[in-house]
């Protein structure tokens, strides 16, 4: 017997039997499976074939005990005299002298100066892993846990090159540690968590994706950064980036904002080049990086066709320093470094930071391109010291008893610490403990002023510093990447 599919007697469409039978089957199939797909959206189920995890709620309840909430305090001695910034009167300022006879004889006065941050703890033993801008010079640190409970902190050790900072509870019970992942197996487009304290809003959960990796934004010679669009802003800094195993597998750094706030661009420090920075942190307080002994640059399609490289990838040796690494082991310039212990090296910035991963001892495998012919050579690691790569430059550089190096700006200086201006004195490198770590100057500043008075070169940094007697204050006016600081150093 047929059933019809024609409207009955009150316009009513009728289906075949058969038809809602099947219908049916299709729905419950449907049904079940969509059902079923949601339950395989655990956001600990890395086996999950979900495009959208159905909510992040046990990566924040797995993770969040472990993150804390930083609040570094260091005391600044502040001045009371009034600096006027880009006077159009210049000398012939007219209230040069009202502000001069009321406030430039002031005595200076000390302040407080705070900062906010985020950090992890990586084992039962109290160690906590944060960004160095947060922690840095900081007199008293404050950790303050999930549960409310607030603990003493002490630096352990700090990275200025990647940021990293290790500090240390010096009281604590049952701190809850984080799990590491492999920043290196991240994929773009995967889901990932971000948890800190933006705006002081302590434990703030924000999930969004791995927008790209290997990103270099500036702000070091060893820039590597996750970029991602979980919603990231000020206060972040330190604070753990999380994949859906409720593994860290970045460290939440920087922004990109005109505003000062998230816009969906922001940037962690991969795990995996943090690790090894924690561990020699955690071991001595401080970084030892190796050292190879060359000036190198990125090879161009130009200069690969020149030298007769097959592609574009590679890092052109520029001069081989004489007693180095390198030059011990046969390398000489103009040989394009196109491997190392069988990795490909894909430009300069990609092969220093694989050396300084080296143990100072360790030997490496550097196969070269010479004169079109492939090359190999045993390579036995050295220490890498401060002021090193400004050999490379070829560029007057001063070390002062302030303790710190300068150079000349030079155009691969000006990009390296991203400066936009052509001219001017840099800083290369600052001694540890030195008058002016203490002032916190950094590596990549540019000195306008010394005592009010124009740096643009070499020989006026030289001239200013030797009027300075042992023991004196003198100020100092810095550009640091978009922003002026005005520092006091002490001779």
């Amino acid at each position: 017997m047929m059933t019809s599919n024609k409207p009955d007697k009150t316009g009513t469409w009728r289906l075949p039997v058969m038809g809602v039978v099947l219908v049916s089957i299709l729905a419950g199939i449907f049904f079940a499976a969509g059902f079923n797909m949601t339950q395989n959206t655990s956001a600990l189920n890395p086996s999950s074939t979900v495009m959208v995890p159905a909510n992040f709620t046990d990566v924040a309840m797995a993770v969040s005990p472990a993150v804390v909430n930083i609040r570094a305090e260091k005391v600044i001695k502040g001045g009371g005299a009034f600096r006027h910034f880009q006077n159009p009167f210049g000398k012939d300022d007219p209230f040069r002298d009202f502000f001069e006879r009321f406030f430039g004889d002031m005595p200076r006065r000390e302040f407080k100066q705070r900062s906010l941050g985020s950090g992890f703890c990586i084992d039962k033993a109290g160690y906590i892993v944060t960004n160095n801008h947060v922690i840095e010079n900081a007199d008293k640190i404050k950790v303050k846990l999930k549960s409310g409970k607030e603990y003493d902190a002490e630096i352990v050790g700090r990275d200025a090159k990647t940021d990293i900072a290790l500090i240390k509870v010096k009281s604590w019970r049952n701190l809850q540690a984080v799990k590491l992942g492999d920043s290196d197996a991240l994929k773009v487009g995967e889901w990932v968590v971000a948890i800190g304290s933006p705006f002081g809003l302590e434990h703030t959960v924000t999930a969004g994706i791995v927008s790209a990796k290997g990103r270099v934004i500036g702000s070091g010679p060893y820039d590597d950064f996750i970029q991602t669009d979980a919603s990231i802003n000020p206060g972040n800094s330190g604070g753990p980036l999380i994949n859906m195993k409720g593994e860290v597998v970045g460290i939440n750094t920087a922004i990109f904002s005109r505003s000062g706030g998230n816009v969906g661009i922001g940037f962690a420090i991969p795990i995996n080049l943090a690790r090894g920075i924690i561990d020699q942190l955690k071991a001595s307080g401080t970084v030892t990086r190796g050292w190879l002994g060359v000036s190198i640059q990125d090879l161009t399609p130009e200069l690969a066709e020149y030298y007769g490289v097959k592609d574009d990838k590679g890092a052109l040796v520029g001069e081989v320093f004489k007693g180095d690494p390198a030059d011990k082991a046969g390398i000489k310039p103009k040989d394009v470094i196109i491997e190392v212990d069988g990795n490909k090296v894909e430009d300069s910035r990609q092969l220093s930071q694989k050396i300084a991963g080296v143990p100072v001892g360790g030997e490496i495998t550097v196969k070269v391109v010479r004169d079109g012919k492939e090359h190999t050579f045993r390579v036995k690691i050295a220490k890498r010291t401060e002021g090193k790569e400004s050999l490379a430059l070829k560029q007057p550089v001063e070390k002062t008893e302030l303790g710190m190096t300068v150079s000349t700006l030079t155009r691969e200086l000006a990009r390296r610490y991203a400066i936009s201006e052509d001219q001017g004195v840099v800083v290369v490198s600052v001694e540890r403990g030195g008058p002016a770590d203490k002032a916190d100057v950094q590596e990549g500043d540019l000195i306008l002023e010394i005592d009010h008075k124009p740096i643009k070169t070499l020989e006026d940094y030289q001239s200013r510093i030797k009027k300075v007697k042992k023991g004196d204050t003198v100020p100092f006016l810095i550009k640091r990447k978009r922003g002026f600081f005005a520092l006091n150093i002490t001779k």
